[in-house]
């Protein structure tokens, strides 16, 4: 198996934070979902792979700018352009831009020609840098909190057209987001990033079987049992975590052990600290 993107010993480093020798290949064909709570470091990761802020040291080897396609969490056109000036702005600069590619999305994300940039909803604004993104022929697409702000509807078809996107198996997404249930639905990597540091990088199925949601009554567990418990919380009736599955033979028969979101991990590792990944 190919890789479109190769990551290693990536560092940025901070007067308040760095990024600490970050690792990880994006295979050719897959989705990539790049989780981890707000300030771990996802987007200055991303800027770093995409040259727009100097990294301290490591290795990025990928496509050319050129031929990769960026949808950020904030739009950068000027606000009082068209969506034809956007147009007009952005093909010069893609070699292999299709113009039957953004009259198609256009059509697709319900956006008019003549609208200008500043007359558009925060949602249509990153339909329209996604239709952009798309229309590059780009080999591989770098998305930046993409779908904050669009509902549920606009988000499902968003996810569609990734998954059309890497369907040839020569081209890759890499999802920065905090809105998991969509990677859920889509994405078959996950790198999860916590402090600057990865904590996971491998298939969403192998994440997700790693660790487990526990709950159970108080007396369920001694003071060593909950050392294994990530995330340990208390309420009234009883406790919840978060346990590595190789862990959940070693709690009592009483604990209830179910299946994890990405959602929670992410939850429960920001409460539990880290864990070697």
């Amino acid at each position: 198996m190919s890789n479109i993107l190769e990551i290693k010993n990536l560092r940025k480093k901070y007067k308040t934070f760095s990024l600490k020798d970050i690792s990880f290949n994006l295979p050719k064909g897959y989705i990539m979902g790049f989780i981890g709570e707000n300030g771990a470091g996802k987007t200055t990761t991303v800027k770093s792979v995409l040259g727009i802020v100097k990294k301290d040291g490591g290795e990025v080897n990928g496509p050319a700018n050129e031929q990769i396609g960026v949808v950020m969490d904030t739009p950068f056109y000027c606000e009082d352009w068209t969506v034809n000036d956007v147009e007009k702005a952005v093909a010069p600069f893609c070699e292999r831009w299709s113009k039957s590619d953004f009259e198609s999305y256009l059509g697709k994300f319900s956006l008019e020609r003549k609208k200008k940039v500043k007359e558009l909803s925060r949602g249509m604004k990153v339909k329209l840098t996604l239709a952009a993104a798309l229309s590059q022929n780009a080999e591989l697409l770098i998305l930046d909190e993409p779908t904050s702000g669009l509902d549920p509807v606009a988000r499902d078809e968003i996810c569609d057209i990734l998954q059309g996107f890497v369907a040839d198996g020569n081209k890759s997404v890499l999802f920065s987001t905090h809105i998991t249930a969509d990677l859920e639905k889509i994405a078959d990597y996950i790198t999860f990033i916590q402090d600057g540091a990865i904590i996971f990088t491998g298939t969403k199925d192998d994440f997700l079987e790693r660790y487990a949601r526990v709950t159970g009554g108080l007396d369920d567990v001694n003071v060593e049992q909950r050392k294994l418990i990530i995330g340990y919380r208390e309420h009234k009736t009883g406790f919840e975590g978060m346990i590595e599955a190789g862990n959940s033979a070693r709690l009592s028969k009483n604990v209830l052990t179910e299946p994890i979101s990405l959602d929670e991990i992410i939850i429960f590792m920001n409460k539990g600290g880290k864990v070697d990944g």
